[in-house]
């Protein structure tokens, strides 16, 4: 592939370890064979997530509280796949995942959530040094409403204005394309969602259509968080630890967030100059 995009520099900001190659995987894939210089800012270590099988179960945060450090693991090898630099806000450790809404882990000092304005001079410390073209998180929602994902957006658009970025991207999934790529049968153990079931929205602004090299860039990515995905037999879908059936779809659809719009089908860095 032509390496169209060297001199770039695209920052993802994500919460947990797994959420860059789920959301973004693709994206980063691409724009890093074409040339980019990518990084991705983890905001937390993904303590409170739950295990996917038997092997690693007592790594939990009411077991031996060890998870965290095995995600880095995890991390470290999606990121390679991808082709991406990584580090964590503040550094490994300095924010604690906080967990869904209302849980006791979000009443953590440490926890991302009450990570306030220091978190927000943290990352416009990162985008002061990186100087990034294009930064990607998730919309005001967060995608599907994890605190720590609406944080990530609320911290990097907070940053965005100390330390302004050409242009910020929202990555979200298009409803029509991700339930037509649904299987029509749930592989052993899982099931298919219940409509509606999953995040999505109606309509986006641009998006990435992935080659096969992308593609499987972001399934191994994937795959390389076993801890908190499983993937299919093929591959063509995965599912967390809930067990509900989604798909890899070939295309990542992004919304504007900030700075210059973007057109639609647009390169994400379209119209910003090196």
């Amino acid at each position: 592939m032509t390496q169209d995009l060297t001199g770039y520099r695209v920052i993802a900001v994500h919460a947990h370890p797994d959420d860059e190659s789920i959301s973004t995987g693709g994206a980063l894939a691409h724009l890093a064979r074409r040339g980019a210089d990518v990084l991705v800012v983890t905001c937390t270590l993904g303590e409170e997530g739950e295990v996917i099988g038997p092997a690693w179960q007592g790594l939990v945060a009411d077991r031996a509280d060890q998870l965290g450090g095995y995600r880095i693991h995890e991390l470290q090898r999606a990121l390679s796949i991808l082709g991406a630099r990584g580090t964590f806000l503040g550094g490994a450790g300095c924010y604690r995942d906080s967990g869904m809404a209302g849980s006791r882990a979000s009443r953590n000092p440490r926890a991302f959530v009450n990570g306030g304005a220091e978190a927000v001079d943290k990352l416009a410390a990162i985008f002061d040094a990186e100087r990034p073209h294009l930064v990607l998180t998730y919309g005001p929602d967060g995608g599907y409403g994890h605190p720590d994902h609406i944080h990530a957006h609320d911290v990097t658009h907070a940053a965005a204005e100390k330390s302004p970025v050409p242009r910020i991207l929202w990555a979200v999934r298009l409803r029509e394309e991700l339930e037509a790529a649904l299987p029509s049968s749930a592989p052993d153990g899982w099931r298919l969602p219940d409509p509606g079931e999953l995040d999505a929205v109606d309509t986006t602004d641009t998006w990435v259509d992935l080659d096969d090299a992308a593609w499987n860039a972001k399934v191994e990515a994937m795959r390389a968080h076993a801890t908190q995905i499983s993937i299919a037999q093929g591959p063509h879908a995965y599912a967390l630890s809930n067990g509900i059936t989604q798909a890899v779809t070939r295309r990542e659809h992004y919304q504007w967030g900030a700075g210059l719009p973007v057109g639609p089908g647009a390169d994400l860095l379209s119209g910003i100059e090196r």
